[in-house]
Order: structure tokens, then sequence, then C-alpha cells
């Protein structure tokens, strides 16, 4: 393998891209299955990225929520390097095109759930992900370092012995093997298994199944945060409705109008996502509906909300004018690959970042607007390592090829989607759980996705107790989803 051997970096959400630009001027070969990434929850992300650089505000503050909004189960220390990393992030984000939105000259910031101050950055309102991702991959699109190959699968890692020397790869229908000392997993994560998400069709999990399948350490699998504002909708991916609005003073409210988080939690409807997601379930549950009133909202909507405005106008709803139904859906994924706070798994060579790896950052329940800046923190971190490393020799032995193995058809897809939802949602039991995997059995032959699944299902079987976006309604801590709870 010759030296300075490409980085191959899967994937070209918002983690992905950053990782890529990093690495310069170390050559990278950038894989992503639809052209500019477009397929990526990056694009899809409203809120904007959260950073301590308001009046009164502090990186302190910013860690405590994002540890009480984990449940205490978060790696303190990189907890903190995320938040003290987070100002210089939306510097270097602006240096590379982003145009955040300003008011009166100064960083307009919003509020979302979890927040005690209105810390949130976002451009083009809530077309945040759109907008910084399009920056980054114009910027990636003129690097001279990297090599950005689209419509392309990547179906198994290459090892060497017990590290990676390389990946495999279906474009058009050609199989093909990419020799690289470092593989880079910044896949996304799992939401599109359960029936109900805000994420993309093609967030399956596939770069977690392919770490599984290479023999990679996972953690946290248990841990689905399900977002409790996507539009309610006949569909499997929903449209999310942003958390912002709530930060606005938009309330959530039952079919007879009246508020569903008044008296549960001191931060009310901007409570932790987990809490709020749970109580939308069970209203929703046994009242057919749950309600997101923005009439009264005195804003610019085409300027503050163009997404928002736009999908729910498209499905015959205005919300300047009616309350929207909401539902909670499958929205991030804080366990995954086991990494450290570099990126590295537990298999020399290959690397995680974004949502496809869990460091311990989020703990039991994901921060609002955490995620775009664990992409850019964490994704620039790995890439300058790796551009200044020297892993570049080659690996002697005989290739071998780990591969993610064969999916699921649609109707089997269903199937799954539905098994998820229905035992391993934001409400679970032992029960429950038990009878998901029993009725997965049957697909575990023919799918990986299956396979994932019952991993994800086991994890949560193992952890009795209630925490963050894990819920058993069964164990001997759990209170009733709508007792008050404190702040």
């Amino acid at each position: 393998m010759p030296a300075r051997a490409p980085i191959v970096v899967v994937g070209s959400g918002i983690a992905g891209l950053c990782t890529a630009l990093a690495a310069a001027p170390r050559p990278v070969v950038l894989l992503s299955r639809k052209a500019r990434g477009t397929d990526s929850a990056s694009v899809l992300a409203q809120g904007g990225i959260a950073a301590a650089i308001g009046p009164g505000d502090s990186i302190e503050s910013h860690v405590a929520d994002t540890l009480a909004a984990g449940c205490g189960l978060n790696d303190v220390s990189r907890v903190r390097m995320l938040a003290a990393a987070a100002p210089a992030a939306i510097e270097w984000l602006q240096a590379q095109g982003v145009a955040f939105d300003h008011a009166e000259g100064t960083l307009k910031l919003g509020r979302e759930g979890g927040h005690r101050f209105a810390r949130i950055v976002h451009a083009g309102g809530d077309a945040s992900g759109e907008r910084i991702s399009a920056a980054l991959s114009a910027a990636v699109a003129v690097a001279a370092h990297v090599e950005w190959r689209s419509d392309v699968d990547v179906d198994a890692l290459l090892m060497q012995g017990n590290r990676i020397s390389g990946v495999r790869i279906n474009a058009g229908g050609h199989a093909e093997s990419i020799a690289s000392p470092a593989v880079v997993l910044a896949t996304g994560g799992i939401g599109a298994l359960f029936a109900r998400t805000t994420n993309p069709e093609a967030a399956e999990g596939s770069g977690l199944a392919l770490a599984i399948a290479a023999g990679a350490e996972v953690r946290d699998l248990e841990f689905v945060q399900f977002h409790p504002t996507a539009l309610d909708l006949d569909s499997h991916s929903l449209p999310l409705v942003t958390e912002a609005l709530r930060g606005a003073g938009a309330r959530l409210l039952d079919p007879d109008g009246k508020p569903i988080m008044e008296g549960l939690h001191a931060l009310a409807d901007l409570a932790p996502r987990d809490v709020v997601a749970r109580r939308v379930w069970q209203v929703r549950k046994e009242q057919g509906a749950v309600m997101l009133d923005a009439r009264n909202l005195d804003i610019d909507w085409p300027r503050a909300f163009p997404t928002v405005l736009a999908t729910c106008l498209r499905h015959g709803l205005d919300p300047r004018r009616m309350a929207i139904p909401v539902t909670a859906a499958a929205h991030f994924h804080m366990g995954g690959i086991r990494t450290d706070g570099d990126g590295r798994s537990s298999i020399g060579g290959l690397y995680a970042v974004g949502e496809v790896a869990c460091n311990g950052l989020h703990g039991a329940n994901r921060l609002a607007s955490n995620s775009l800046l664990e992409c850019v923190v964490t994704g620039r971190r790995l890439g300058t390592h790796l551009g200044a490393c020297m892993d570049s020799e080659a690996i002697e032995g005989r290739t071998q090829a780990m591969a993610i193995g064969s999916g699921l058809d649609a109707a089997e897809l269903s199937l799954l989607g539905d098994t998820l939802w229905r035992t391993a949602g934001p409400l679970r039991s032992g029960a429950g759980l038990a009878e998901g995997l029993r009725r997965l059995e049957s697909l575990l032959a023919p799918g990986w996705q299956a396979r994932l699944a019952c991993q994800l299902l086991l994890a949560a079987s193992k952890r009795a107790h209630s925490i963050g976006a894990h819920w058993r309604e069964d164990a001997e801590n759990a209170v009733s989803v709508a007792a008050p709870i404190a702040a």
C-alpha cells in the first residue's frame, strides 16, 4: 500500500463532510449513496447547532443541560469538550460559507427542549441542516484532496488479520475493492427500521451492521430518541416539525384543546425530548390525536419557519390558521459503535463519527441541537487526527471481506418496522420486547436489518430499569408518564 494511502469516509452527511475536509492534505475517498449526500439525515435537520454564546449563558450551563438530558450516563469529559468547542465550531462553519441567521448584527439564537438558555444558532430559519450541508458539500467538491464518489453502496469491510484494510463497494452493479488503512463510518442512524421516523428511508443502520459484522464493539443500542413532533401522516418517513416552534411559544394540546404538558415538568412543552415524546405517545394512544398549536405566534412564518410552513401547506395544513397533528417518531440513536474521544473503534483502522458512533456524549438521551454540533466537532477532530497520522503501511496477510449480508424485502421491512414500533417505542416492557424478538425470528436468516433490530431488542431487554429514552413500564423505578417530574 503506498505511503499516504487514502482515507475512506463512508457517508456524506455533516459528520462525513467535516471529516473529509479536516483530513487535508491527506487523500480522501468519500463514498455516498446519492449525489452530494442528499439522502443524509443532516439535510433534514431543522433546529440548528447549540453553542453557549448568548448573554448570561456559559459553557458550564451547556454542559449541565447536556448531562441532565442524558440522565448522567454521559462521559463528562467528552461533554465538556463538545460544549467548549461549540463557539469555535460556529466560527469555522461561517468561514466555510454558512450564513447563519442574524438579528441587528448579531447571531440570532433560538431555544429548544432541555435548554435553559436561547443558544441554538440556525440558518435559513428552520433549514439549518440543508444550509450547512450545502456549504460543506460545496467546499468538499472543490477540495483537491477529496475524491467524492456517489451512487455507491458499501457491502463489506475488508480486513487483513485483526485490522481494517479497506472496503468493498457496489457501484452500478459492479463490485470493487478500495484499499485503505483507515475507514471512517459516518453512515447515520437506525431510525428507518421503525414504522414511523423522521429519518430518511436509507437510515437503516447499514454502517452499524457493517461494524458488527467485522466484530467491532457496540454500546447503548437500547437508547433510541423519539422526537415528539413529527407531522402525523399515514407514512413511514415523516416530516419533522422543529422543536424551535415550541421554543417560540407553540403548545401541545389534546383533542379537547387542553395543554398536555401542563404541570408535568418545570419546562412544560420544552421538557427533554424523552419526557415530551412519551406524553405525546400516551395522549395520542388514549385520545386519538395530539395537536401542535402555533396559531398565536407573532412571527414571520416564511422567514422563521419556511420548511415547516411549506411542508404543512403541501399536505393541506396551514399552521398559521389551524393546529397541526403531530406524533412521536424515531429520530436519533444514542447508541452505536463504541469509540473513544478520537473516533477509534475496537478494531484497528476502523473509525466512526456522528450518529453511528457512541462515544458517551449523549448518555441516555440527546440534548436538542447537540447532534449537528457533534458532527462538526468530532468530524473535524477525527479528520485532523487521520490527516496527521502515518498508519499507511501495508498489512501483510490475506484480505477477508466481512460482509453485511443480504437485506429484507419491502414486506419484511414493513413487518420489522411495525414490530419495533410496538415493542421498542417510547414505552416498553419486558413482555413486549420478548414478543418483538419472537416475531423477528423468522426474518433473521433473510436480512441483516432483522439481526440488527434483534440486537437492539436484546439490549433493551437487559436494561431492566427506566432511564432517559429507555422507558420500561414494568420497571421498579417506573412512574406514570403523566406524573409530575421536576426539572
